[in-house]
C-alpha cells in the first residue's frame, strides 16, 4: 500500500507498537529529541513487507542523485530489520520484522473511527494499529542509508503493555471504590 504520488510512503497492515514516544519527543542515545516508535510487522504480513521493500528501493533511487553522488552505495544502512536476528532475547520481536520510525513533529494519533486520541494512556507500547510511514535517503557524518519517517498512527486494539509498566486500574482493581459503603471504615 504505497502512495502513487509518493512511492516512498507506506500505510502498514496491522502492526504492534513498541518504544512508543509519541506524546513527547525523547532523545535517543544523546541525539536530537524526536517522536519515535518501533513498528513490529508480523513476518506473515507479506503485503506490508512488500510495500516497505518497494518504498526502500524508491528511496534508494531518489538518494542516488540527491544524497549518494550518482550511485547507490553497497554499504547502505537499511531500516527493515529482522526481530529474530536483531533482538533474539526479546520475545515481543520474535516472528516480526521491525522498523524504527521517527519525526521532528508530533504524529497524528487516531482511533479506528477517526477520532483523535487525546488521552496519553490510550496509545502505549504494546497496542496495535496501522502506521503511516515514509522512507527517505540520508547521508550524515559518513553514514549513508535509508531512514523511516513517522507520519501518523491509528490504534485499532489494546495489547499487553510492554516495558513492565502496568495500568493503575489493574493494580488497584481490588481497591477501587464500587460505591458501596465499607463496613470496616475506621474500625
Amino acid at each position: 500500500m504505497t502512495n502513487q504520488a509518493n512511492n516512498t510512503k507506506v500505510i502498514t497492515g496491522v502492526v504492534r507498537f513498541s518504544y512508543a514516544h509519541v506524546w513527547e519527543p525523547v532523545s535517543i542515545n544523546g541525539g536530537d529529541e524526536k517522536y519515535s516508535v518501533s513498528i513490529l510487522i508480523p513476518k506473515n504480513d507479506k503485503k506490508t513487507l512488500k510495500a516497505i521493500e518497494k518504498a526502500i528501493e524508491a528511496a534508494k533511487e531518489a538518494g542516488k542523485s540527491s544524497k549518494f553522488g550518482g550511485k547507490i552505495p553497497a554499504n547502505l544502512k537499511l531500516p527493515l530489520r529482522d526481530g529474530d536476528e536483531d533482538r533474539p532475547d526479546d520475545e515481543v520481536y520474535a516472528g516480526h520484522y521491525f522498523v524504527n520510525a521517527n519525526a521532528n513533529t508530533k504524529p497524528g494519533l487516531v482511533y479506528q473511527n477517526g477520532q483523535p486520541i487525546i488521552d496519553s494512556t490510550d496509545f502505549y507500547s504494546g497496542c496495535y494499529g496501522y502506521a503511516s510511514i515514509t522512507f527517505y535517503p540520508f547521508n550524515s557524518n559518513g553514514n549513508r542509508g535509508i531512514a523511516c519517517g513517522l507520519n501518523n498512527l491509528m490504534k485499532t486494539m489494546d495489547g499487553e503493555p510492554l516495558g513492565g509498566r502496568s495500568k493503575a486500574e489493574d493494580d488497584f482493581k481490588d481497591l477501587i471504590d464500587d460505591g458501596e459503603e465499607d463496613d470496616n471504615f475506621l474500625n
